[in-house]
């Protein structure tokens, strides 16, 4: 199996890098390579496709957008490090419960690296350190293909996510890997986050 081509966006707005998900998605066929999006996005909440209004609890001047990923509502900002993961599912044989184990053990595994102690939850998907969040995931599966993934908290202000319930749960603590680490390297994390990633399903 070939590894999927990853690519580094750097820092784009939300709505041109979802369309353009959606247009890779819609124009692959079962030969085209699968592909790893690393991107961080400006201030945005995004609402998932069951998302509902109440867990806005504030309005603010940050724009909310309509997404089709599962979860509810979360927040993307500068210092997030988000993971796009464009799958052939059927190609890998693995279904979307092993999808998600790869992406939260992803996480884990990269955490584990700087003595941090992370783990998921069974009834809540992320990555928790000390009961606090610190990785969302979401995902969207279109004919097979997967579109969406994850948010990891590096070195960003979290203040935004007191204005919502982050992914439903009214009073859920937000976190960073800032909080725990005094030295950050975003290039290894993101470096580790990816091979990690990648060791778990096509390998």
């Amino acid at each position: 199996m070939d590894n999927p081509v990853v690519k580094n966006f750097g820092l784009q707005p939300y709505l041109p890098m979802y369309e353009q998900m959606h247009h890779f998605t819609q124009q692959r066929n079962s030969d085209t390579p699968d592909e790893i999006w690393l991107v961080e996005h400006p201030a945005v909440f995004t609402q998932g496709k069951v998302g509902k209004a109440e867990h806005l609890i504030q309005q603010t001047d940050i724009p909310v957008i309509q997404t089709d990923r599962g979860g509810q509502i979360t927040y993307h900002a500068p210092g997030q490090q988000i993971m796009y993961i464009l799958l052939d599912l059927k190609r890998l044989k693995v279904g979307i419960r092993d999808t998600v184990n790869a992406l939260e053990d992803s996480v884990i595994l990269t955490l584990k690296d700087y003595d941090i102690d992370a783990y998921a939850k069974s009834d809540a998907p992320g990555v928790y350190v000390n009961n606090e969040k610190i990785c969302s995931l979401g995902l969207h599966i279109q004919h097979g293909f997967t579109l969406h993934g994850l948010a990891l908290n590096v070195d960003m202000d979290l203040t935004p996510f007191n204005h919502i319930n982050p992914c439903g749960y009214a009073g859920l603590k937000m976190t960073q890997v800032k909080a725990y680490l005094v030295e950050l390297d975003r290039d290894e994390i993101r470096h580790k986050l990816t091979n990690y990633f990648i060791q778990q399903l096509y390998s």
